[in-house]
């Protein structure tokens, strides 16, 4: 018979071995998930490099908006024309133009135009081309899956909101492994919304009238104007 100090011995050596593997097993995955996570930053530094090396961009998009339990379905379509931080954006029978020191919203429906300034350097402050390049700070990203979509390998980073006061559960962000260009953006709440931007088409560097991003009051006569600075 086996003594007491041998069966416990026996323990003792199984009992480190089964921690030992476990410490393996963890530092594989931990080092395949850093590996994921630099797949995942070098493709949308990719993304965000080829954002800035065009001069301008235009993009009609698709908008759509889902949640089962309060029985929602809405699509929209919209375009946006963008150069540096200027952009004319008409989505949802509104139109806003922003010059570069002022936005302008323009609404039609109430004849009634919101002018207001922007201060760019203000990290909240939303515009459409930050929306491109929105990924870059207050999200944790890995790899997901990549999907062939008419005939296009589209590459999903899922985004994780680092700050919990962020009413969405994740991201998953398309991009176009060929072009670098951002396909779709998929997001998910926290109370089962789920909004979808997919783009239709994406061009660059056209060539744009010099009053693209001017607001012309003369345009809107019987507008009520409405300055909030």
């Amino acid at each position: 018979m086996k003594s007491k100090n041998s069966e416990f011995k026996n323990n003792n050596i199984k009992n480190m071995t089964k921690k030992y593997v476990l410490i393996t097993a963890l530092l594989f995955f931990t080092f395949l998930a850093q590996a994921q996570d630099k797949k995942a930053k070098d493709l949308l530094d990719q993304v965000t490099a080829k954002v800035k090396s065009y001069d301008s961009i235009i993009i009609d998009f698709k908008y759509s908006l889902n949640n089962a339990k309060e029985n929602i379905n809405q699509d929209s379509k919209g375009n946006v024309t963008m150069k540096g931080n200027q952009y004319v954006l008409n989505f949802m029978g509104i139109t806003k133009i922003f010059d570069g020191n002022k936005t302008y919203t323009i609404v039609p429906e109430d004849e009634e135009i919101t002018i207001s300034k922007v201060n760019e350097k203000d990290d909240n402050a939303i515009t459409p081309s930050k929306m491109l390049t929105f990924f870059n700070t207050g999200y944790r990203y890995s790899m997901d899956i990549l999907q062939d979509i008419k005939g296009r390998k589209i590459q999903y980073i899922k985004l994780i909101p680092t700050s919990g006061k962020d009413q969405r559960k994740e991201v998953l962000l398309g991009i176009d492994v060929q072009t670098k260009h951002i396909y779709n953006l998929i997001e998910t709440g926290k109370k089962g919304t789920k909004t979808t931007l997919t783009v239709n088409s994406f061009k660059t560097n056209q060539p744009l009238s010099k009053n693209q991003f001017t607001f012309t009051q003369s345009k809107y006569p019987n507008y009520y104007i409405n300055k909030l600075d």
